[in-house]
Parts: C-alpha cells; structure tokens; sequence
C-alpha cells in the first residue's frame, strides 16, 4: 500500500480530469452511477444517461448537491434514433469534443437458451453490442476533435467464461471484447485509447436477483 501522504499529496492532487468531458450510458444505477461520480469527482464534465428519465433526474440533483458537473438525457440506447439525439446533445453540450466514452449500458437475460425468443435476442443484441458499435461510430469525430481520447467499453467475465443460462448476454459481451480489440487497433493513429473492462458478479440491480 503507497502513502499518498508521504509520495507526496492525496490522489486528488496528483490525478485530475479537470477540463476533460466524458460521456457515460446507463449512468443513474450500479457500476455505471459509480463511474460518474468518479469522472465528475476527478474535475470532468460528465454526460449521462439511462431510459428512465424521472430517476435520471434524482440522480443529477444528487450530483449536483455534492458539486458535481453532470448533465443528463433520457435515452434508450438500443434504438438507433436515441443514440443518435444521444450524440447530437453530446456534441452540442461539450461544444464539438469529448474525451471520454463509457459504453456501460447492458441489459441482462438469465433464461434456458431454447426458451429465449427472437425479440429477447435481438433486444439484448442492440442493447449490449449494436450500441456500443454505433456509440463509438458517433463518438469518433468528437474524439478526433478533441485531439484524440478514450473509449471503455464494460464487458463482462462472462464474455470468456460460460455460465448457465446467459447465452446471448455472453455473446454481447464476447464479441464487445473483439470489438474492443479491432478498434484498438484501428483507431490507435488517431490517439484514441481503446479499452474493455470485465467484471465478476458485482451485486447490482441488475444481478441482485439472479440466481446462477
């Protein structure tokens, strides 16, 4: 363990996103509420949304009573023309340029694979990858404004490993971490960082019922 102290300062002096802007999806519950008040924290201007407007809104005047400088829009992430109004107001409230894109929504589906229905595939489908994809193509031009940026796309330990049930949850999140991996690559030139994070079973609303 480092003693900030003694290595001289508290992490708040040593790391600071002051100026940066980031955007991050599913933003008003678990890991992705945490990662906007970590952003925010750190001196970024953070964007967030989610589909429930009303409970987005309680979650920016919490931010806002703790001084944080959060924005926030309701948007469905799995219908193209929401992600699209998502990056029209991206655009237009950090003036052309972002620094930081958090592709954190995600649905997900614990069902026998042979009672899943097509509209549940192609659901969690749109939700999880479809979305990630089209964000970071909206995102790129405001990323290569910004003379370049990051991207952190949250996978799932699931999109290496099987578990029971969750099939097309873990092919989302298997075919995010390649996504992760082409865009890397591809995007490298342009100065954005490409990343994917993988977590365990974290208890959130959206796991704190499941049972696998």
């Amino acid at each position: 363990v480092v003693d900030m102290a003694a290595e001289g300062g508290s992490r708040e002096d040593r790391w600071t996103l002051a100026g940066a802007t980031a955007l991050v999806t599913g933003g008003s519950k678990g890991i992705g509420y945490a990662i906007v008040e970590e952003l925010a924290g750190f001196g970024a201007r953070v964007h967030a949304c989610s589909r429930n407007a009303a409970e987005l809104e309680q979650c920016r005047r919490r931010w806002e009573e703790k001084g944080l400088h959060v924005t926030v829009s309701a948007c469905d992430v799995s219908v193209r023309a929401d992600r699209e109004g998502l990056m029209s107001t991206v655009r237009q409230t950090f003036n052309g340029k972002l620094d930081i894109l958090v592709n954190n929504a995600g649905q997900l589906l614990v069902k026998p694979t042979v009672e899943c229905t097509a509209d549940e595939y192609s659901k969690v489908m749109a939700t999880n990858l479809e979305s990630s994809f089209h964000l970071c193509q909206l995102a790129r031009p405001l990323l290569v404004h910004a003379g370049g940026g990051s991207i952190i796309n949250m996978s799932s330990i699931g999109g290496s490993i099987g578990f029971v049930g969750s099939a097309i949850y873990a092919i989302t999140k298997g075919a995010m971490n390649q996504l992760t991996r082409s865009l890397a690559a591809e995007w490298a030139p342009n100065k954005i960082r490409v990343n994917g994070v993988a977590p365990g079973f974290i208890t959130t609303d959206m796991i704190k019922d499941v049972r696998i």
